[in-house]
């Protein structure tokens, strides 16, 4: 299943919120290709998305639910990272 939670982070004139998956970074992974989101928004264990892509995920079936459930589920899925090992890694690569 792949959760949203509130968008409550500014950045670049945008709000932002997490996106996850409880079973797997395929399914994340895939899920973001479906909205058309870049590897780059990538966090390791979450995807992040400004407001108007948080729209279509829910359209397309994402479960919206509070912050708080979302690492709750993150550590439940075994996907959780610490975040030095957010920090430490890296996820993508421009083409």
């Amino acid at each position: 299943m792949i959760y949203v939670d509130q968008c409550r982070w500014q950045f670049r004139d945008w709000l932002w919120c997490h996106m996850i998956s409880d079973h797997s970074l395929d399914e994340l992974h895939a899920f973001a290709e479906v909205l058309e989101v870049p590897r780059r928004g990538f966090q390791g264990d979450h995807y992040d998305l400004p407001e108007h892509v948080r729209e279509r995920a829910v359209f397309h079936g994402a479960i919206e639910v509070p912050s708080r459930l979302i690492v709750v589920k993150l550590r439940e899925s075994g996907l959780r990272l610490a975040p030095h090992q957010r920090r430490n890694a890296v996820y993508w690569t421009e083409a």
